[in-house]
């Protein structure tokens, strides 16, 4: 039996007690666990909107609904793995480099370890670091990343680090397996005609919002498999792949974008079986969303993320039971 796992809600209320993502234990361990859910709660990379340094709680309060049986999936996430509640990472609110090496520095030990973090932002900014920590301890990685932005300009007001650069930073310093690398949802306005050429010309496959409507869900989980194969692979969502019916607490919300159900259905079958190393959720602002509508559809997507864990697991398990080496 896992070690740690959430709070039973039919014996505690889950209106109760401190908020955890979903009523895990709050516990600062690397010992018997399979992942750690963590907030990085820094935000000054934002470029409009800011507020998401407040994300990772309102997930946390929004994850308290959440279930141990993924019905979906067919898996009791806690029958198979363990993991925990890690807390925050302390970041430098107002500055970004000396941020990124407090992100790197905590998330090192977690990758060392063979464990998966799941990270809570804050701005898409953080996922830089996050990648920074992976490279040292695993080497590149693909890079599945669920979005409206590309996030690969160059600067922004002469600056090279905001929540619009840091997958060119990453290309840039060889954290990325680009030729498995692929940006999903992409859309909304740019500033001009080449911005997404130059994420194509830095090895990105772009798979726009357009195209998917055009070929469809089933065929574009397909192009997503075939991109990543077998690498090892690190997830990024910002929540604005979603539409911004569904998620206006974001700091550059986009129309045309995607349902909770049509968000679930990629992860769930885009993603599962793949060699997933690390998983962030980013850029969900609180306060421009007093129905927390947001907040509910981030954790609903981690849940997700915490079920292909426990699903990967689970099928590790069978295949080993039966002799085939994994």
């Amino acid at each position: 039996m896992p070690k740690y796992q959430p709070l039973d809600s039919l014996k505690s209320p889950r209106f109760s007690g401190v908020s955890t993502f979903m009523r895990l234990p709050n516990i600062h361990t690397l010992e018997d666990v399979d992942f750690i859910v963590t907030g990085v709660p820094f935000d000054t990379g934002g470029t409009f909107r800011v507020g998401c340094r407040f994300g990772p709680k309102a997930i946390r309060d929004a994850s308290v609904i959440l279930k141990p049986f993924n019905p979906e999936l067919n898996i009791n996430i806690f029958e198979h793995c363990s993991g925990v509640d890690y807390g925050d990472i302390d970041i430098v609110p107002g500055f970004i480099e000396d941020s990124y090496q407090k992100i790197e520095e905590e998330l090192i030990p977690v990758f060392v370890n063979d464990i998966i973090p799941i990270c809570m932002g804050g701005d898409h900014s953080i996922t830089l670091p996050e990648l920074r920590a992976v490279a040292k301890t695993k080497g590149p990685v693909a890079l599945i990343h669920f979005d409206s932005h590309s996030d690969t300009y160059d600067s922004y007001f002469g600056h090279r680090y905001n929540h619009g650069t840091p997958f060119r930073r990453a290309v840039e310093e060889k954290l990325l397996l680009t030729d498995n690398s692929i940006q999903v949802g992409i859309r909304g306005p740019i500033y001009e005609p080449q911005n997404l050429e130059e994420a194509r010309q830095l090895g990105f496959e772009i798979l726009s919002a357009g195209e998917i409507r055009k070929i469809g869900i089933e065929e574009s989980i397909k192009r997503i498999r075939k991109r990543v194969q077998d690498k090892p692979a690190f997830v990024t969502f910002d929540i604005d792949f979603l539409d911004a019916a569904y998620a206006p607490g974001t700091g550059t919300p986009e129309i045309g974008g995607f349902s909770t159900w049509e968000a679930q259905k990629f992860l769930r079958e885009g993603l599962a079986g793949l060699n997933i190393i690390g998983y962030d959720l980013v850029e969900v602002l609180p306060s421009y969303d007093p129905s927390s509508i947001t907040s509910f559809a981030a954790a609903g997507m981690i849940y997700e993320f915490i079920s292909l864990i426990a699903l990967n697991k689970k099928n590790r398990n069978i295949m080993e039971i039966k002799g085939i080496s994994v």
